[in-house]
């Protein structure tokens, strides 16, 4: 049985990766991490999708060990902040989060602990649509420094660069991510309509379970050791996933 290690579990995405692992038969290890203010809830969640869970602090040493035990076949990292969270994490007295130390920092952490860990696990990292060049937009400069790390890591690995990723299942509220993703939407379906269907299927919004159901399908894809996949791909793989049967469902319905 193929094993993952899933760090990001309880996000937006990260939940729906969880969920699809376990339904295809994987066994799912979801890391929480052990400050998290919900952490109990979201432990008792998990386990009862099916998911054994992971507490362990992010510290170096400590991941690398974590990692060493567990020898997973394939690592997703699905991690990242935002403004709203840094701020919180201000006003709580938290240790200071960012773009730098979260993006990029947690994610190269967890890329050396794959490393070092001895089972050559495929590194699956969430990045995001102009990750892929430098730029001087600070999230965006993060995701681009991390994708270099996973290139030069000598794992084999799948970059997945979607654009916006919402649906009215989000708890986060993020009403500016929401506007920008339904006007988009508006503007690429009217393009679609005289010819601009490509635009569409690369720059359109994806849910977190079409995205979920793509990021998996990369991750037990052992043919594909290399991999850039933009939006209009993880569209396909995700399509496809539907198309075998394994979704249950229609994606514009999830």
């Amino acid at each position: 049985m193929a094993r993952a290690f899933v760090a990001g579990a309880t996000g937006y995405t990260g939940r729906e990766v969880v969920r699809a692992l376990v339904a295809r038969g994987v066994e799912t290890v979801a890391h929480v991490r052990p400050q998290s203010s919900n952490a109990a809830a979201v432990l008792l969640e998990l386990k009862s999708d099916g998911a054994l869970t992971d507490t362990t602090p992010w510290e170096e040493e400590a991941m690398r060990k974590t990692l060493t035990e567990h020898r997973p076949d394939v690592v997703f990292a699905l991690l990242g902040t935002t403004r709203a969270r840094a701020a919180a994490a201000r006003r709580a007295g938290a240790p200071r989060e960012s773009y730098d130390s979260v993006d990029y920092g947690l994610t190269a952490m967890l890329l050396r602990a794959s490393v070092a860990c001895a089972s050559r696990p495929r590194f699956i990292y969430l990045s995001s649509l102009g990750a892929g060049r430098p730029t001087s937009n600070a999230y965006l400069s993060a995701r681009h420094r991390a994708e270099a790390d996973v290139r030069a890591s000598g794992l084999p690995y799948a970059i997945a660069r979607p654009s916006f990723i919402t649906g009215p299942d989000r708890k986060e509220s993020r009403p500016l991510e929401r506007i920008a993703a339904t006007v988009t939407d508006t503007l690429l379906d009217a393009a679609a309509h005289v010819g601009g269907s490509t635009l569409r299927a690369r720059y359109a919004s994806m849910s977190a379970r079409e995205l979920a159901l793509a990021l998996v399908a990369l991750g037990l894809d052992e043919t594909a050791p290399a991999t850039v996949a933009e939006t209009s791909e993880l569209r396909k793989r995700a399509a496809a996933r539907v198309k075998e049967g394994f979704a249950g469902v229609a994606l514009g319905m999830m």
